[in-house]
């Protein structure tokens, strides 16, 4: 699953390390995959000497190349067992431009690399996507069977979120399988405030039956992500369990295997209702 928004600060890497803390508490085996160049999802995790990581999968067609650069996270295994990692580097700032040199097509790169039996190691890969629409997110909706859109309650999160779902459906055009199928919407650090509730309400009536169980401010999860923790690790610390539970929610909507929520052969597409 990808988790995407093209609009920067609106904390896709923190709904990522949340679902991945989710997950972890859950006995789920998970894998993210970091594409941000920024690398804040390899740093949250605990890793600060990354090495090459998915630059090393992305410089040239690497067919089942993943097992090479997945290594183990730096989360304690007391909430549950830890994610890998494949592995974020500031050189991916660098290899986008020269991807879009490539005269036969680099958007696929990643699901070549993807296509060595990952599935049957994990059972949810979460990919975390740069704040941009370059061909490092491309990369990532060519690879992913689906999608989940970020997004803050603001201004311009009806607008930011439309042109994201324009892109996906132009992506499931081009692909033979009907994919990326899209999870729904994140709506992510919902304050207690007036404007919050409105835009989140302006969202949900400009896609209904889209927008999944809000993430709400909190800074207990800001914290565990600075200090590179999954936010179950908290304990009773102020907002730790009700955020842990909100993360919980949201994972039991994205419709893998071990989730209660639907298959993903239903799982829906960006034209239509979740």
């Amino acid at each position: 699953m990808a988790v995407v928004n093209q609009k920067g600060g609106v904390g896709k890497t923190t709904v990522v390390l949340g679902l991945a803390s989710a997950a972890s508490a859950g006995g789920v085996a998970t894998l993210v995959v970091d594409l941000d160049p920024q690398g804040n999802a390899t740093t949250g995790l605990g890793v600060f000497d990354a090495g090459s990581g998915i630059e090393q999968l992305l410089t040239e067609d690497n067919a089942g190349g993943l097992a090479a650069v997945v290594r183990a996270s730096a989360w304690s295994s007391e909430v549950g067992p830890p994610p890998l990692l494949v592995p974020s580097s500031p050189g991916l700032a660098v290899l986008e431009p020269q991807l879009a040199s490539d005269p036969l097509g680099a958007q696929g790169r990643l699901a070549a690399a993807l296509a060595d039996g990952v599935g049957s190691d994990h059972q949810l890969v979460l990919i975390d996507c740069p704040p941009s629409l370059g061909l490092l997110t491309v990369n990532a909706l060519f690879a992913a069977d689906l999608i989940l859109v970020v997004t803050e309650p603001g201004v311009w999160a009806v607008d930011g979120v439309a042109r994201m779902l324009q892109t996906i459906e132009r992506i499931r055009l081009r692909r033979s399988d009907d994919r990326p199928g899209l999870v729904g919407i994140a709506v992510n650090r919902l304050g207690r405030t007036r404007d919050g509730r409105y835009w989140n309400e302006q969202l949900e009536e400009a896609y209904p039956g889209r927008c999944l169980p809000p993430v709400r401010l909190r800074a207990a999860v800001a914290e565990a992500a600075a200090h590179s923790l999954p936010i179950h690790a908290l304990g009773r610390r102020p907002g730790a369990v009700e955020a842990a539970a909100e993360f919980e929610v949201l994972l039991d909507r994205i419709p893998w295997s071990g989730s209660g929520s639907r298959t993903d052969s239903e799982s829906p597409t960006p034209g239509s209702p979740a």
